[in-house]
């Protein structure tokens, strides 16, 4: 069983919303399993989902870079954000965000291997920059999209320079629509997906897994009602039909009104530029989401420094 830490709970308590108590006692049942937590603090109707968003503390920044029908986004760690605003490694970023646009691959491996310039790698660059700049750095992966007519429409949710920052977008369009019109749609789709987070295109696209574990957390939360089980079976399929809306981009409601579906949104676009438009594909990268950033004591760490026990 793990230790459960005041860490530990404290980052239960940001990733679920639920009280301190709460938080340790879902801990102590779940043998301090952080996932398995969430799940008991939500079948306890303590917690809403799991903030999507999650513990995004690795540092670095997302890339992002557009031509016409084509565009491609990247994310490079670092470990600090000190790092992130360095000019050199801002370049890098900028960089590697349009070899990744000219290489139209999502391979990783295979944009580390890419020429970056001056005889080097990209991974070469890469390891050149960690010598100079005295930090670890990685890059970690890459998306491109591409239409054969349209625009893809890229978005940075507060840049740190053009191009690059914390949360980029990717949204392609396919449509003869005029470009402008296009781009106006593009920018407000991309928008709209830095702030709602959606899990999947349409609702056939989410991961099964995911939709078994909310069926499993419904289920037990229905069961605990008391009702019949046929209510009990009409509540977890209410459940999970919500949960598909609400996390479908097409499905979502549109952030800037919060009642018209993106879908819709999309359609009343293209009757208005003339031209169907169809949404063929998103990208959305928050930099490091999905990675946990190892806690430290600072005063432990200067403490072992000095020697002192």
């Amino acid at each position: 069983m793990a230790e459960i830490t005041a860490a530990l709970v404290k980052e239960l308590r940001e990733r679920s919303g639920a009280g301190m108590m709460d938080c340790k006692k879902a801990l102590a049942e779940t043998g301090g399993d952080i996932e398995a937590a969430i799940d008991w603090l939500r079948t306890k109707g303590l917690a809403a989902a799991a903030k999507k968003s999650g513990r995004t503390a690795a540092e670095g920044l997302v890339g992002v870079a557009v031509s016409g029908t084509r565009g491609a986004a990247v994310e490079i760690n670092s470990e600090t954000d000190f790092v992130a605003k360095n000019e050199q490694f801002q370049e890098f970023v900028k960089t590697v965000s349009q070899i990744a646009l000219d290489q139209g691959s999502d391979d990783v491996e295979a944009l580390a291997a890419a020429p970056y310039g001056n005889g080097e790698t990209v991974s070469e660059k890469l390891t050149s920059n960690i010598a100079t700049i005295g930090e670890n750095q990685n890059l970690r992966r890459v998306r491109t999209l591409g239409v054969e007519s349209g625009a893809v429409v890229s978005y940075v949710h507060n840049a740190a320079a053009p191009g690059m920052g914390k949360i980029g977008v990717l949204v392609a369009l396919e449509s003869a629509a005029p470009a402008d019109k296009l781009e106006t749609l593009g920018k407000q789709l991309a928008m709209h997906i830095a702030a709602a987070f959606p899990l999947a295109l349409n609702e056939d696209d989410l991961d099964p897994a995911m939709i078994e574990r909310e069926r499993a957390i419904a289920t037990e939360k229905a069961a605990e009602s008391g009702k019949p089980a046929d209510i009990v079976a009409k509540m977890v399929e209410g459940s999970i039909a919500k949960f598909r809306k609400e996390n479908a981009l097409v499905s979502q409601l549109f952030v800037m009104d919060n009642k018209t579906k993106i879908a819709d949104v999309v359609a009343a676009a293209g009757k208005e530029a003339g031209s169907p438009i169809v949404l063929k594909d998103y990208v959305r990268f928050q930099l490091g989401e999905g990675i946990e950033k190892q806690e430290s004591d600072f005063a432990a760490e200067v403490a072992a420094a000095a020697g002192v026990a």
